[in-house]
């Protein structure tokens, strides 16, 4: 039968037009948000909610991460045990959860929990990131001789996650969230 194909080029590198964004009625182009979420979209990285929300101004839940990360390594299941029991294998997060247990990239709370609907907060998020950039081979003592100590809120940061926060402040991963606080505890 007759086939009429018509093709629609574009320029690489653009700002995010409304197609890209079409499926979701919360997501503008015009903010600073927008080429992030466009690459994201684009890679399959992230889908936001369905219904129409992609929710950029919502904290990232734990799970959440962990299903960013496994997506970005292309979903490449793991067969290592999980027994967290707030886990089940039939959530969507799932996979991703034992993907990033399994790789060292994210931890439980301990007593079994994983956590996955916790708001991650600034010092939790630059933590995983450091750690997913450690098994990717990626150089984090760019961070070692970075003063995090400039900002006001340098003490509020939790022990655990100074190394993390001096590398992502360092490498400028992260930004403080204002030129005088890295607001640690805050949601991400």
């Amino acid at each position: 039968s007759k086939v009429t194909v018509t093709a629609t080029f574009k320029p690489i590198g653009t700002a995010p037009t409304a197609e890209v964004f079409a499926p979701y009625n919360d997501l503008d182009a015009a903010k600073w948000y927008a080429p992030g979420i466009k690459y994201c979209l684009e890679n399959g990285i992230m889908s936001g909610y369905g219904n129409g929300r992609f929710a950029p101004d919502d904290n990232t839940s734990r799970a959440q991460m962990a299903q960013i990360l496994f997506n970005v390594e292309g979903g490449r299941s793991v067969s290592d045990a999980m027994s967290y029991v707030d886990v089940n294998d039939a959530d969507w997060f799932a996979e991703a959860t034992r993907w990033a247990t399994a790789q060292g990239v994210m931890e439980g709370y301990g007593r079994g929990l994983f956590g996955p609907n916790d708001a991650l907060t600034r010092e939790q998020l630059v933590t995983i990131l450091y750690r997913y950039a450690k098994s990717k081979g990626i150089d984090v003592s760019v961070g070692e001789d970075t003063n995090i100590l400039s900002y006001d809120d340098a003490f509020t940061v939790s022990e655990w996650a100074i190394p993390a926060m001096q590398w992502a402040v360092g490498a400028g991963a992260v930004l403080g969230r204002t030129d005088t606080t890295l607001d640690p505890k805050a949601g991400a």
